[in-house]
């Protein structure tokens, strides 16, 4: 049970959390009355506090399992979602929606959604395997300047057609608009996470080199960029129900790997538990701190987030390679090993 008491941990605590947040909002709801027939009370349960949950379950699963995904296949901690460029060219492909077809559906969006973000995913990574000199910190710089640069476009284009409205639900993250009818796009993220799972070996493999990947006859360029593949559609079908949310994908496989060791196969349960947790722990504060308003997600995430990424980087510095157990001495797509402080590699 010891290799396993962490998931325990991470699934108990989970279900706690889940419970109290049905009944937090600006309307009360009790199990009493829930129980007792309320009809009142079952219609919000059902329309929107429930939805509400499990859209939150699946936000912080499945950024939290891409985010993953694109480190280990990357072979840097420091890659996501949101330093990969796959947020902002998801954002972009919901303004080519709204520009070419104004009266799509969600679901139009979405694949649009899915298009862009799997294409900017793709150019990222082609763009970094042809930098011949890679530090740990310059790959996610040119994802950040890389998606800077779709984030201009976009904002270019939505100024230009007056869509810089409609586009804005997009660009800030948050659960107050998720109801019944208009969140399922997220439950794609179910069977994404759970091929990842299935696939988890081989995305451990490629992390380790193409040529590692070769003598093993693991197909290298097949298996890259289906992984990517997988983290791109996660990600877009999150931003298009609930928008853009940061730091989710980079810090909880970080703080996941500080225990768990870096085998993706090993992490990721505890990461997709932890990645809810938090995503969960965010939205009750947001709901509680300016009561009954709501503050988005995305400003809780980025504040303790943006801390627990510069606290885990002071831990790094402190205490070097036993901070994150790095098992990898090959070299990924976008792998890089420099010496740190302490003698941590990247």
């Amino acid at each position: 049970m010891r290799p396993y008491r962490s998931t325990i941990v991470l699934l108990a605590l989970l279900l706690v959390l889940s419970c109290c947040s049905l009944f937090v909002g600006v309307i009360d709801l009790t199990p009493g009355e829930l129980l007792a027939g309320n009809f009142e009370q079952l219609e919000i349960f059902i329309i929107s506090r429930l939805p509400r949950l499990l859209a939150i379950l699946c936000t912080g699963i499945g950024m939290s399992v891409a985010g993953l995904i694109m480190q280990q296949l990357c072979s840097n901690k420091f890659v996501s979602p949101t330093t990969g460029a796959t947020i902002s060219s998801a954002q972009f492909g919901i303004l080519l929606a709204l520009l070419f077809m104004p009266a799509s559906t969600l679901w139009s969006r979405a694949i649009f959604a899915f298009a862009t973000a799997i294409l900017g995913t793709w150019i990222f990574v082609w763009f970094i395997q042809r930098i011949q000199f890679k530090d740990v910190v310059m790959v996610p710089l040119v994802g950040i300047m890389f998606g800077n640069v779709i984030g201009g476009i976009t904002n270019y284009l939505a100024y230009k057609y007056e869509m810089t409205q409609a586009l804005s639900s997009w660009l800030v993250g948050h659960f107050s608009l998720v109801l019944k009818g208009r969140y399922e796009i997220v439950w794609l993220t179910v069977p994404l996470v759970v091929l990842a799972f299935l696939f988890a070996n081989h995305f451990n493999i490629v992390g380790l080199g193409k040529d590692f990947s070769k003598n093993l006859g693991v197909p290298y360029n097949l298996v890259l960029f289906s992984g990517l593949t997988i983290a791109a559609m996660i990600t877009a079908s999150i931003v298009v129900v609930v928008g853009s949310i940061s730091y989710i994908g980079l810090i909880v496989p970080n703080v996941v790997a500080m225990y768990k060791g870096d085998k993706i196969r090993g992490t990721l349960v505890d990461t997709a538990l932890f990645g809810a947790i938090f995503v969960l722990v965010c939205d009750m504060i947001g709901r509680i701190v300016i009561a009954p308003y709501e503050l988005p997600i995305e400003l809780i995430v980025g504040i303790l987030g943006s801390l627990i990424f510069i606290g885990l980087l002071f831990y790094r510095l402190k205490h070097g390679r036993k901070a994150i157990r790095l098992g990898s001495a090959g070299t990924g797509c976008c792998s890089a090993m420099p010496n740190l402080k302490g003698g941590a590699d990247q």
